[in-house]
């Protein structure tokens, strides 16, 4: 083999590398930043998990993409690691459809109109739509088509550059002794790692062989171990993409080993056993470029059938590898920096993490209430935990988010982080609230003081009507809700009034001798901190609904919904102030 094939060799390897990359690039672009959420949101059981995996694969035409995508997902708390294996799982077969895509560059064509099929022809068409496509439209979703095109073409011609390089080794001795040498599984599988850990690539190691299979010496015997190799290598960029990831993404990426691993040795015991035993005369058939991708696919398939019922027993293997540490636990989501450069990623994981927030918040409004009948040190530890979670909430995502938005989002991208940028503060508040509540709590139990009948009656209608508040604030959030958002203002309106009144009563008991000083300090901060809590209900609301207006003007939102009324304001007002106004409870207990 003379240096002129090698470079030519080495010239299609880096043209079909480029090509594929290129390809990729542009699917991903063409479909508008939607596979990667749409990986997320809807693998919510294995078999979707797996027609997923498989599909994504099959667009982006890389399963070390596809799984790179998993493990951020996983590391940043947005998808559990059974969900990662069964997406991962179907990656491995998904990646198969590359090798279909590349004998399209082996099919010869004829005279006349079937001379349009050939290689040479079928990517100079390509090539040049995609580069008209590329350098005159000016929208955007056709030049990603462009790029698709191009990076076909490109691919095409690196196949074509390739399979003129390998023709002549047909002819030399030391390769026919090499390409005899890995019919011994052990030494083909090998080969085939190592082979797809260099390239970084399955697709591409799998093209190289189907170019080499031109040489007319590598048979079925030859080249099941290799694919075989392959499938087990293409896991290095996935373990590659875990370092310094946390337990989980380190324990989603092995699972990738551990699957390609154990599904090779499995299907390669149960098939050279049966070989020794039945003598398969077809391991002597000599593979083209279409058997090698059938043969590629089969054995994926395989695969994926083995091991996709044992998805526990993959996550237990992958926690045995990947031990955590027993101190090691931390509720707030990671949030991946890789993420930025892909915005609809990163804003679905931002999503993730303030709506576990907006919960965490409620939760701790919720437990600092429950103190006031049922005070505990348990109580206001837990309390006092969910706070300093919140201040870590806004102080981690904050800064993510104001890195997000420094990048080139889309309309909709860009009022999203908005929204959360506007809301975040908000939630944080109302964990400061919650953790205030709980030391007027300590402060009542530690001085052994009750409030009167009245004033306990009161506090518990407030406290139902600041639990609906916030409880229809999470939902809509959550949801993106606008007419649960709709609800929160006429109900803060109706606690106001119920506040105002209430510290009125509350004067009129210290008047009459029905309480004290002391009581009437904790009464007021209990009354003051409930209220403001529901002003952070209402701007939270009021922001989701002006995402969809336009505008984040929120004083001019309030003054005018407040001065119109609304029919539904109206409706939803009266309903709160007869389901929590006081006259209505006094007159109800009489």
């Amino acid at each position: 083999m003379e240096i002129t094939h090698l470079i030519s060799l080495l010239s299609g390897v880096a043209l079909f590398l480029f090509g594929m990359t290129l390809m990729g690039d542009g699917l991903k672009k063409a479909s508008g930043s939607k596979l990667a959420p749409i990986l997320f949101r809807l693998s919510g059981t294995p078999l979707k998990g797996i027609l997923l995996g498989t599909g994504v694969t099959a667009v982006i035409q890389s399963s070390s993409a596809t799984s790179v995508m998993v493990v951020g997902f996983v590391n940043s708390g947005m998808m559990q690691v059974k969900q990662g294996i069964s997406i991962i799982l179907g990656a491995i077969l998904g990646t198969s459809i590359t090798g279909w895509v590349v004998c399209l560059g082996y099919i010869d064509g004829g005279s006349g109109w079937t001379g349009l099929l050939s290689t040479s022809t079928l990517s100079g068409i390509v090539a040049m739509v995609g580069i008209l496509l590329r350098m005159f439209s000016k929208k955007q979703r056709a030049r990603n088509i462009g790029d698709i095109l191009l990076g076909f073409s490109v691919l095409m011609f690196g196949m074509s550059t390739m399979s003129g390089a390998v023709s002549v080794l047909g002819e030399q001795p030391w390769f026919s002794g090499l390409i005899t040498s890995m019919t011994h599984p052990l030494l083909g599988i090998l080969v085939g790692v190592v082979f797809s850990a260099l390239l970084q690539s399955a697709s591409a190691a799998v093209g190289i062989v189907q170019a080499l299979s031109l040489t007319g010496m590598i048979t079925l015997g030859t080249a099941l171990p290799v694919l075989m190799g392959i499938c087990i290598g293409a896991s290095l960029p996935v373990l590659l993409s875990a370092l310094g990831a946390e337990v989980n993404g380190k324990r989603t990426s092995v699972s990738y080993l551990v699957a390609s691993f154990m599904g090779v040795m499995v299907c390669a015991s149960i098939f050279y056993i049966a070989d020794a035993i039945f003598r398969f005369t077809f391991l002597t058939k000599v593979m083209d470029p279409f058997s090698l991708a059938l043969v590629n696919t089969v054995l994926r398939l395989a695969i994926l059938c083995l091991l996709a019922p044992f998805a526990d027993v993959l996550e237990a293997l992958a926690a045995l590898i990947v031990h955590a540490a027993p101190e090691e636990k931390n509720t707030l989501p990671h949030l991946e920096e890789r993420f930025l450069a892909h915005p609809a990623l990163a804003v679905e994981q931002s999503r993730h993490a303030i709506n576990n927030m907006a919960r965490e918040s409620e939760e701790a409004i919720h437990t600092a209430m429950a103190l006031l009948n049922n005070y505990s040190e348990a109580g206001i530890q837990k309390v006092s935990d969910l706070e300093t979670e919140g201040d870590r909430y806004e102080d981690v995502l904050g800064s993510y988010l104001v890195k997000l938005t420094g990048q080139e989002l889309t309309d909709g991208q860009n009022k999203t982080a908005s929204l959360f940028l506007h809301t975040l503060s908000d939630y944080e508040r109302i964990s400061d609230h919650a953790l205030s509540i709980a030391r007027n709590c300590q402060e009542i139990s530690e001085k052994d003081f009750r409030f009167s009948g009245e004033a306990a009656h009161e506090l518990s209608i407030i406290c139902a009507a600041v639990t609906e508040t916030l409880r229809l604030t999470v939902e809509a959030f959550v949801n993106e809700d606008l007419k649960l958002a709709e609800r929160v203002e006429p109900l803060e309106e109706v606690i106001d009034d119920l506040a105002d009144e209430m510290k009125l009563h509350h004067v009129n008991r210290l008047q009459n001798g029905q309480c004290t000083i002391v009581q009437g300090f904790a009464f007021n901060d209990l009354i003051t901190n409930l209220e403001r809590v529901s002003d952070h209900c209402s701007n939270i609301a009021v922001a989701l609904i002006e995402l969809y207006i336009g505008s984040f003007d929120t004083h001019e939102y309030l003054g005018q919904v407040k001065q119109k009324r609304s029919k539904n304001y109206e409706l939803y007002f009266q309903d709160y102030k007869k389901k929590y106004g006081l006259d209505e409870h006094a007159a109800l207990s009489e």
